[in-house]
């Protein structure tokens, strides 16, 4: 047993090499040698890894007070932070620590893509390459600078759009391009993506559009309106706009989209079932921001918005035979005129639908002037 008075310098006892970092594969001979001041031997020593005891058959006394453990073919650390090979004493007390780092060297970071916000700041994200998995704590560093004439920076705000990534919030120059690259480091070593090049007005994305309402048009029902604003934090930038509409049914979760809706602020859904809850959901991709060539990135979709179309008022029976041949004549005319004018205006066009607005308003009112007979 250790004496009752020991200076708090005193160690126990001492393991060598102390936390050494060693790659998936290797082997290790530890040794741990006691304090002649706490009176123990060898044979009065143990190993554990992890808080389990290694087998006596991997030990070997090298000296009265030395006793080794020999380690074959390490996998990767269990945790980041090391495994711990601790020697004890034959009570359980704990004589000396040390933790081992097993693991790979990093990747080279690959994948970088980078947004701007409204043209205000830059965010980057990454992968951490093909297989990722190091077993060791591995350090990202997302370095930019100014293609021609700057200075390396570094990014300080990480994780803001997942676990690799980084946030530039401020002082970014337009109308010149960027370096960027991103340096991992670990313990086994360092590796350095290849270098993306871009300008600020080539990876623009704005706010959802706002004010998005949905409402039905008159008593068509199988039609919605959709209306929103443009993005104003770019009012005052020279840009083009182009719109994505998605929509559901209340108990489905499947979103049909529109793609062809173009510029413009405002969009007929037709097609839909009367009666019924729709959720409604627009997007926007600002481009040829100051003659940028480049495509925009896609906003995130505005909040779902819900409206129903009206019901369906027309009678299901007790109607004349000769009415209703004629009826489904007409009706199937209009629906092949319709799908005409979806075809050849691109879906959000007022093309012609003025025009079939009319007649479906008018063929209802007979419909139900006949139900009051």
């Amino acid at each position: 047993l250790p004496p009752p008075f020991l200076s708090p310098a005193a160690d126990p006892a001492v393991i060598s090499p102390q936390d050494p970092t060693l790659l998936i594969g290797s082997s290790l001979v530890a040794t741990c040698t006691v304090s002649p001041a706490f009176h123990l031997r060898a044979e009065d020593l143990y190993w554990t890894l992890n808080g389990r005891r290694l087998p006596a058959a991997s030990y070997a006394a090298l000296g009265p007070t030395t006793l080794s453990v020999a380690l074959a073919h390490l996998n990767g650390s269990k945790q980041q932070s090391g495994d711990n090979l601790v020697c004890h004493s034959r009570d359980g007390g704990i004589l000396a620590g040390s933790c081992l780092y097993v693991g790979l060297p990093p990747e080279k970071p690959v994948n970088i893509t980078c947004w701007s916000k409204n043209m205000k700041d830059l965010t980057c994200k990454w992968a951490p390459g093909t297989e990722g998995e190091t077993f060791l704590h591995t350090n990202y560093t997302l370095k930019y600078k100014l293609r021609w004439y700057g200075r390396d920076n570094t990014c300080q705000e990480y994780h803001t759009a997942g676990p690799y990534s980084c946030h530039i919030p401020k002082d970014l120059a337009l109308f010149t391009p960027y370096e960027i690259w991103v340096e991992a480091s670990n313990r086994l070593g360092v590796a350095v993506s290849d270098v993306v090049m871009l300008d600020i007005l080539d990876v623009v994305t704005t706010d959802p559009p706002p004010d998005v309402h949905v409402s039905r048009v008159g008593d068509l029902e199988d039609q919605l309106s959709v209306r929103w604003s443009s993005p104003p934090a770019l009012k005052d930038f020279l840009f083009q706009a182009k719109y994505q509409i998605q929509y559901r049914v209340e108990d489905s979760s499947e979103w049909k989209v529109v793609d062809d809706v173009g510029n413009q602020t405002s969009c007929r859904l037709a097609g839909l079932r009367p009666g019924t809850v729709y959720f409604v959901q627009v997007r926007c991709n600002p481009f040829g921001i100051y003659g940028s060539k480049k495509a925009g990135i896609w906003s995130d979709w505005s909040n779902p918005t819900a409206a129903s179309t009206p019901r369906s008022e027309r009678a299901t029976g007790g109607c004349d035979p000769k009415g209703g041949e004629q009826n489904t004549t007409l009706r199937r005319e209009l629906k092949q005129f319709f799908g005409w004018v979806k075809k050849h205006a691109y879906g959000c066009s007022n093309l012609g639908i003025k025009l079939y607005d009319q007649w479906r308003v008018w063929l209802q009112k007979s419909h139900k002037t006949r139900n009051q007979v």
